[in-house]
């Protein structure tokens, strides 16, 4: 199992059991450093004081399951109202909504697609632009998250 799963099914339990909703996990490098983020939600949003709650609960079993040998910063955050959507249920929740769809090469001249989500399966994304329905494979998207004006 990769990090992130492994980091996630050791503090879901413990983010819940505070009352908060695990979003997401990241693992990732930017530059010379490791980030582990765990995004947390909550009816009423985020705030500083939930993530300080949620980063004194979690670092001791971090520490003691050890999954990450490197030297890492850990960041506890809200995933923000413009969320990223990488899991089946990120997009089962935000079907109906408009999106945002930046993609690793131009479809149609563009390489970025704003539209509302309809539908998605294994392997596709549907959504409704001002122009027409798109299908897009999500092979071909860098990154979808949803959008607010």
């Amino acid at each position: 199992m990769a990090i992130e799963g492994k980091v996630e099914s050791l503090v879901k339990p413990i983010i819940e059991k505070l009352g908060y909703k695990l979003y997401d996990v990241e693992y990732v490098k930017e530059g010379k450093d490791y980030y582990l983020r765990i995004f947390i939600d909550k009816e009423n949003g985020i705030g500083l004081e939930d993530c300080e709650n949620v980063t004194n609960a979690i670092n001791d079993s971090l520490d003691k399951a050890d999954y990450i040998k490197t030297e890492y910063f850990l960041e506890v955050s809200s995933p923000g109202v413009e969320r990223v959507l990488r899991k089946p249920e990120h997009f089962k929740e935000n079907i109906g909504k408009d999106v945002e769809i930046k993609l690793f090469k131009p479809i149609d001249g563009k390489k970025q697609i704003i539209g509302k989500l309809l539908k998605f399966d294994e392997e596709k994304i549907y959504i409704e632009t001002d122009e027409e329905e798109k299908e897009i494979k999500k092979e071909q998207i860098a990154q979808i998250k949803t959008k607010y004006w």
